[in-house]
């Protein structure tokens, strides 16, 4: 029977799910290795796993994908690896690129629908591991991506199963949303965070050369600024609009053949409730659990004092049973 989510007593404001688990797991405590792979087009992305990688039919290889900034060492992903090694699965924590505080080797960074890197890396896997059922699971900016690649990639997706959490399907709303409110607040933390990165990116003088000026602050007044003046024309986009149309993995969920797990929250304070779809808008493969508290990635239950990660044993409860 399939767990409904219930808010920690003390912990339902979806603020509190949002950035509890920063606090209560402020430091990482799964060790890992990274690993660097050369893509196609000379750059790198750095994978990490806390075991060696085997080609093992028994033990499914589940490739994590963070959300936007973060990395092997954001508590959610900690926590997954955690439970996921428990169980006896293998684990591969993807970084998009220029993420983990290591810059990448191109002027490009990654987005929201950066699809081509984790099908790429996917490949890679299938080929050294060609025994090992492989599953993924992705975290909001990562969530959208790996819905995108999996409505793209329809049946001939080399996954088994996957989950997305907290994934902005819809990236127009979703900007507007986070642009409103006390949303402001998580949306000048990030675009601080990006700014850094970029700043370190910048050192190099071949890559600061293909920059817009990171002096000028209304390239970080929010996101659409910002995605108009970086992301889309880095990645190949008209402009913010055609980045947000193209980007979103809403269009494409009626496209999924593999079992998938959507899971959202309705007071997500990244994400616009319009965004969340109908189950007319996602194919028979798609389960769909939408609940109304949870916040960002939060999902915290049990109570304040004795909290418990329901992501942790949802997403795996899935990844056994498929319900």
């Amino acid at each position: 029977m399939t767990e409904k989510f219930s808010p920690a007593r003390g912990l339902a404001n979806c603020h509190l799910q949002t950035v509890f688990a920063r606090f209560h797991r402020s430091e990482p405590w799964i060790q890992t290795d990274r690993h660097w792979y050369t893509t196609p087009d000379g750059d790198r992305l750095a994978v990490h796993t806390p075991r060696l990688l085997q080609d093992d039919p028994a033990s499914p290889l589940v490739l994590v994908l963070h959300g936007l900034e973060g990395s092997v060492a954001s508590p959610y992903a900690q926590g997954l690896m955690e439970e996921l090694l428990r169980r006896g699965y293998q684990v591969a924590v993807m970084h998009f690129r220029g993420c983990g505080g290591i810059p990448n080797k191109l002027p490009r960074a990654y987005h929201s629908g950066d699809s081509d890197d984790p099908r790429w890396l996917l490949g890679e896997f299938r080929t050294q591991f060609p025994n090992t059922p492989l599953i993924a699971v992705g975290y909001s900016l990562g969530g959208n991506v790996l819905l995108k690649m999996l409505g793209e990639d329809g049946q001939g997706s080399p996954l088994t199963a996957a989950v997305a959490v907290s994934a902005p399907l819809d990236l127009h709303a979703c900007s507007r949303r986070i642009n409103s409110g006390l949303s402001r607040v998580y949306q000048r933390h990030l675009l601080a965070c990006l700014r850094r990165s970029l700043r370190l990116k910048a050192s190099d003088p071949y890559l600061a050369a293909a920059l817009p000026n990171l002096d000028d602050g209304a390239y970080f007044a929010n996101f659409r600024h910002f995605d108009n003046a970086f992301t889309a024309p880095l990645h190949g986009f008209r402009d913010v609009d055609d980045y947000y149309t193209r980007a979103s993995s809403k269009p494409l969920l009626k496209d999924i053949r593999v079992p998938t797990l959507i899971i959202n929250a309705v007071d997500d304070p990244f994400i616009c409730p319009s965004a969340l779809p109908a189950k007319a808008e996602v194919s028979a493969d798609v389960q769909l659990q939408i609940s109304e508290k949870g916040g960002h990635v939060g999902f915290i239950s049990g109570s304040l004092w004795r909290p418990t990660y329901w992501l942790e044993s949802r997403i795996p409860e899935f990844l056994v049973s498929g319900s």
